[in-house]
Protein backbone atom coordinates (compact mmCIF):
# COMPACT_ATOMS: atom_id res chain seq x y z
CA UNK A 1 0.00 0.00 0.00
CA UNK A 2 1.40 3.38 -1.11
CA UNK A 3 1.93 5.96 1.64
CA UNK A 4 0.09 9.22 2.08
CA UNK A 5 3.57 10.96 1.56
CA UNK A 6 3.82 8.53 -2.33
CA UNK A 7 0.13 9.75 -3.15
CA UNK A 8 0.73 13.37 -2.44
CA UNK A 9 4.00 13.58 -4.56
CA UNK A 10 1.66 11.81 -7.38
CA UNK A 11 -0.80 14.05 -6.83
CA UNK A 12 1.89 17.33 -7.03
CA UNK A 13 3.64 15.93 -10.17
CA UNK A 14 0.04 15.12 -12.20
CA UNK A 15 -0.79 18.60 -11.28
CA UNK A 16 2.63 20.07 -12.51
CA UNK A 17 2.49 17.94 -15.18
CA UNK A 18 -0.91 19.69 -16.65
CA UNK A 19 -0.02 23.10 -15.25
CA UNK A 20 3.46 23.39 -17.04
CA UNK A 21 1.58 21.98 -20.72
CA UNK A 22 -0.91 24.80 -19.56
CA UNK A 23 1.56 27.66 -19.36
CA UNK A 24 3.43 26.52 -22.77
CA UNK A 25 0.19 26.92 -24.74
CA UNK A 26 -1.23 29.81 -23.24
CA UNK A 27 1.83 31.75 -22.97
CA UNK A 28 2.60 30.98 -26.53
CA UNK A 29 -1.17 31.99 -27.58
CA UNK A 30 -1.12 35.34 -25.66
CA UNK A 31 2.27 36.36 -27.14
CA UNK A 32 0.89 35.93 -31.00
CA UNK A 33 -1.94 38.18 -30.01
CA UNK A 34 -0.34 41.56 -29.98
CA UNK A 35 2.90 42.90 -31.11
CA UNK A 36 4.60 44.65 -27.86
CA UNK A 37 7.54 44.03 -26.68
CA UNK A 38 5.85 43.41 -23.27
CA UNK A 39 5.29 39.30 -22.11
CA UNK A 40 2.10 39.54 -21.73
CA UNK A 41 1.56 35.81 -21.74
CA UNK A 42 3.91 35.66 -18.16
CA UNK A 43 1.78 38.51 -16.85
CA UNK A 44 -1.09 37.11 -17.73
CA UNK A 45 -0.26 33.39 -16.37
CA UNK A 46 1.38 34.74 -13.12
CA UNK A 47 -2.19 37.42 -12.71
CA UNK A 48 -4.12 34.36 -12.82
CA UNK A 49 -2.03 32.07 -10.83
CA UNK A 50 -1.83 34.51 -7.83
CA UNK A 51 -5.53 34.98 -8.18
CA UNK A 52 -6.01 31.38 -8.27
CA UNK A 53 -3.98 30.56 -5.37
CA UNK A 54 -5.20 32.81 -3.40
CA UNK A 55 -8.88 31.27 -3.90
CA UNK A 56 -7.97 28.07 -3.05
CA UNK A 57 -6.25 29.10 0.21
CA UNK A 58 -8.99 30.75 0.59
CA UNK A 59 -11.39 27.70 0.57
CA UNK A 60 -9.88 25.49 2.79
CA UNK A 61 -9.96 22.45 0.31
CA UNK A 62 -8.52 19.26 1.80
CA UNK A 63 -4.94 18.62 1.57
CA UNK A 64 -4.89 16.22 -1.38
CA UNK A 65 -6.91 18.55 -3.89
CA UNK A 66 -4.78 21.31 -2.27
CA UNK A 67 -1.25 19.39 -3.28
CA UNK A 68 -3.02 18.78 -7.09
CA UNK A 69 -4.04 21.98 -7.55
CA UNK A 70 -1.85 24.64 -5.32
CA UNK A 71 1.84 23.22 -5.39
CA UNK A 72 1.43 21.04 -8.49
CA UNK A 73 -1.00 22.63 -11.08
CA UNK A 74 -0.83 26.71 -10.08
CA UNK A 75 3.48 25.85 -9.29
CA UNK A 76 4.23 24.75 -12.49
CA UNK A 77 1.56 27.03 -14.26
CA UNK A 78 3.02 30.43 -12.80
CA UNK A 79 7.01 30.98 -13.02
CA UNK A 80 8.66 33.42 -11.25
CA UNK A 81 12.11 32.97 -12.89
CA UNK A 82 10.68 33.44 -16.63
CA UNK A 83 8.96 36.72 -15.12
CA UNK A 84 12.86 38.11 -13.82
CA UNK A 85 14.72 36.75 -17.16
CA UNK A 86 11.60 39.10 -19.03
CA UNK A 87 12.33 41.84 -17.00
CA UNK A 88 15.93 41.66 -17.24
CA UNK A 89 15.75 41.65 -21.25
CA UNK A 90 13.50 44.50 -21.17
CA UNK A 91 15.75 46.38 -19.32
CA UNK A 92 18.50 44.71 -21.83
CA UNK A 93 17.18 46.37 -24.84
CA UNK A 94 17.04 49.65 -23.00
CA UNK A 95 13.08 49.07 -22.55
CA UNK A 96 13.38 50.95 -19.13
CA UNK A 97 9.70 52.19 -18.52
CA UNK A 98 8.39 49.20 -19.85
CA UNK A 99 10.26 46.68 -18.02
CA UNK A 100 9.39 48.84 -14.75
CA UNK A 101 5.74 48.87 -15.34
CA UNK A 102 6.21 44.59 -16.10
CA UNK A 103 7.97 44.75 -12.87
CA UNK A 104 5.11 46.70 -10.56
CA UNK A 105 2.39 45.53 -12.67
CA UNK A 106 3.81 41.80 -12.06
CA UNK A 107 3.80 42.63 -8.17
CA UNK A 108 1.32 44.95 -7.37
CA UNK A 109 -1.82 43.26 -8.98
CA UNK A 110 -0.56 39.51 -8.19
CA UNK A 111 -0.99 40.69 -4.50
CA UNK A 112 -4.00 42.56 -5.46
CA UNK A 113 -5.09 39.34 -7.08
CA UNK A 114 -4.52 36.85 -4.53
CA UNK A 115 -5.56 38.80 -2.06
CA UNK A 116 -8.75 39.14 -3.70
CA UNK A 117 -8.83 35.52 -4.33
CA UNK A 118 -8.77 34.95 -0.89
CA UNK A 119 -11.51 37.00 0.68
CA UNK A 120 -13.89 35.33 -2.40
CA UNK A 121 -12.67 32.08 -1.14
CA UNK A 122 -13.53 33.43 2.41
CA UNK A 123 -16.79 34.33 1.25
CA UNK A 124 -17.96 31.01 -1.08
Amino acid sequence: MRSMFMNTCIFIAAGGFLGAISRYYLSGYLQTKHTLPLPLGTLAINLLGSFLLGLLLGLSINSPTYSFLATGFLGAFTTFSTFELEAVELFRKGLVKLALFYLAASVLLGLALAALGYWLGKTL
